[in-house]
C-alpha cells in the first residue's frame, strides 16, 4: 500500500524537478521516488570497481577476516 508524505521544496528546486518529470513524461512523485531509491541503493552497495579495489587490498582483507572471527566468537567490542 502506498504512503503519502509531505515534502517542502523551494520554488527553484520544485520547478527543476517538475521540468525533469515533464521531460520524461512521468509524474513528479515518480521522479522523486525513483531518484531517492537510486541514491539510497547507491550508498548501500559497493559497485564493481570499488569491490575489486577491496579484494586487491590484502591488509584490509586480513583485518576483515580477523574481525569476522572475533565477532563469531563474540570477542572484541562493538561500536555504535
Amino acid at each position: 500500500m502506498s504512503k503519502t508524505i509531505t515534502l517542502r521544496l523551494d520554488e527553484g528546486t520544485y520547478e527543476e524537478l517538475k521540468e525533469a518529470a515533464q521531460a520524461e513524461n512521468r509524474p513528479l512523485s515518480n521522479l522523486i521516488e525513483t531518484a531517492a531509491l537510486a541514491k539510497v541503493r547507491e550508498q548501500q552497495f559497493v559497485d564493481d570497481a570499488e569491490m575489486a579495489e577491496i579484494l586487491e587490498n590484502e591488509s584490509l582483507l586480513k583485518r576483515l577476516r580477523a574481525g569476522s572471527r572475533e565477532a563469531s566468537r563474540r570477542k572484541g567490542s562493538f561500536v555504535d
